[in-house]
C-alpha cells in the first residue's frame, strides 16, 4: 500500500509540473501573439488612407499599395491555381486508392517533409528551373516573373492541400464506401461523385488554409517574382507583392515607409484572418448540416 500510494503522489507531481508548464507555455505564446497584432493594429491602422489602395509604390513616402496588392492577388491566384487540383488529386489517390501501402506512407512521408520545408529553399528551386531557363531562352528579356513566385508559392500550398484532403476522405465513414460499392457503383463515380462530395468542407478548408499559408510568404517571391515599383497586369513581367514591399519599406530608415509597411502589414493580417474566419464559418456549417 504504501509503495502505491507513493507511486500515486509521484504521478500526482509530475503531472502538476507538466500541467504547469504547459499552461506557462500556452501564456507565452498568448502574450507575444497579442503583442504582434496590438503593434500591427496599432501602428497599421494609424498608417491607413485612401491612396494606399489609389497610388503605386513608384512615388515613394507618397504613394500606396496598390501595385504591390494586384500582384499579390495575381501571383496567389497562380499559386492557388496550380496546387488545388494536383492537390485534391494526389490526396484522393492516396486515401482511396494508397491506403495501407508502403508507396502511401512513403509519399504522405515525403509530403510531411515538404510541408516543413524552408520556402526560401522553394523560392531557390524554382529561381533554378524556371527563372534561369526562361532567361536562357528569352535571351534575357523574360527572367524573373509573377509566373515564377506563383509556380513558387504553389509548392508551398501543395502539401497543405494534399494532407487535408487526405485525411478529410479518410474521415469518410468506410459504410458509406461499401453501401455504394454493394450496389455496384464503379470505384471512380463513388470517388467523385459521393466521397468528395462528403468531404467537400474540408477540402475547401484545406484550399483556404493553403492561401493563408502562401499569402504571407516574402523569401520565395525575391528569387521569383522579384518586385516591380510599377503597375502590371502580366505574368511574365516582375511583379510586387505586399510581402515584398513590406520587407522592402522595412529595412528602409525613411519613416514615411516605414508606416505605408505597417499599413500593407495590417492589410494582409486581416486578408488572412478572413481566410481563417471563413475556413471555419465552412467547417461550421457542415458540422450543422450533418447534425
Amino acid at each position: 500500500m504504501a509503495a502505491d500510494s507513493l507511486l500515486y503522489t509521484r504521478r500526482r507531481v509530475v503531472n502538476a509540473i507538466a500541467l504547469a508548464m504547459s499552461t506557462l507555455a500556452t501564456v507565452i505564446g498568448l502574450v507575444f501573439l497579442a503583442w504582434i497584432l496590438w503593434e500591427t493594429l496599432r501602428q497599421g491602422i494609424s498608417a491607413l488612407h485612401l491612396q494606399l489602395f489609389t497610388k503605386i509604390t513608384a512615388y515613394g513616402e507618397d504613394g500606396g499599395l496598390l501595385n504591390a496588392m494586384v500582384g499579390s492577388f495575381i501571383i496567389d491566384l497562380i499559386g492557388i491555381v496550380i496546387a488545388t487540383p494536383i492537390g485534391v488529386l494526389a490526396g484522393t489517390w492516396l486515401a482511396e486508392y494508397a491506403s495501407g501501402t508502403k508507396l502511401g506512407e512513403s509519399i504522405r512521408f515525403l509530403n510531411d517533409i515538404l510541408l516543413s520545408a524552408p520556402s526560401i529553399v522553394l523560392g531557390l528551386f524554382v529561381y533554378t528551373i524556371v527563372v534561369l531557363p526562361s532567361t536562357t531562352l528569352t535571351n534575357g528579356s523574360t527572367t524573373f516573373s509573377g509566373w515564377a513566385g506563383g509556380v513558387a508559392l504553389a509548392l508551398i500550398a501543395l502539401p497543405v492541400i494534399v494532407r487535408t484532403s487526405d485525411e478529410m476522405l479518410r474521415l469518410v465513414p468506410s459504410t458509406l464506401r461499401e453501401a455504394a460499392l454493394s450496389l455496384g457503383i464503379p470505384q471512380w463515380k463513388l470517388t467523385l461523385q459521393i466521397l468528395i462530395r462528403a468531404a467537400r468542407s474540408g477540402i475547401i478548408t484545406g484550399v483556404l488554409l493553403a492561401l493563408a499559408r502562401i499569402s504571407g510568404e516574402t523569401a520565395p517571391l525575391l528569387f521569383t517574382a522579384f518586385g516591380n515599383n510599377y503597375l502590371t497586369f502580366n505574368p511574365m513581367d516582375k511583379m510586387s507583392s505586399l510581402p515584398q514591399v513590406i520587407y522592402q519599406y522595412a529595412n528602409d530608415p525613411g519613416e514615411g515607409l516605414h508606416a505605408i509597411a505597417w499599413a500593407g502589414a495590417f492589410v494582409l493580417t486581416m486578408f488572412v484572418l478572413l481566410l481563417s474566419l471563413a475556413s471555419r464559418l465552412v467547417l461550421s456549417r457542415n458540422k450543422v448540416s450533418h447534425d
